[in-house]
């Protein structure tokens, strides 16, 4: 493969990577308020909560985009780019923000779909 065109890959998947976690971060903010505001104007609280769900599922969604964006980062990141010693320290530290993430994920789609489904 041309290593221009698989080099724009690389970046392009990095920012669908990103994206997609500032989607759904954006998304769990938007079923929080959804919920908020469907017991205060009950007049359109099936609308609102038809407009929560679409958020849920957009927000599940986004959680797929950023495992398989993020498996792809895994085989294309540059070994060594910050030398060896920092290259240790960062990918410990990688393996610890995965871990919190997934676990911050995990919390964040049972908490919507409470919200979402109540």
């Amino acid at each position: 493969m041309n290593k221009k065109i698989r080099n724009a890959g690389i970046v392009l998947n990095g920012f669908v990577h990103d994206f997609a976690t500032g989607y759904w971060l954006s998304g769990m903010i938007a079923i929080y308020f959804l919920h908020q505001f469907q017991g205060k104007y009950i007049q359109v609280h099936n609308v609102l909560g038809i407009i929560e769900r679409f958020f849920f599922w957009n927000t599940i969604t986004a959680v797929v985009v950023i495992f398989a964006t993020g498996g792809v980062r895994t085989f294309t990141y540059v070994d060594n780019f910050f030398g060896q010693e920092a290259e240790k320290i960062r990918r410990k530290m990688l393996v610890a923000k995965h871990v919190a993430l997934i676990l911050i994920f995990t919390a964040g789609g049972y908490w919507a779909f409470k919200m979402a489904f109540h």
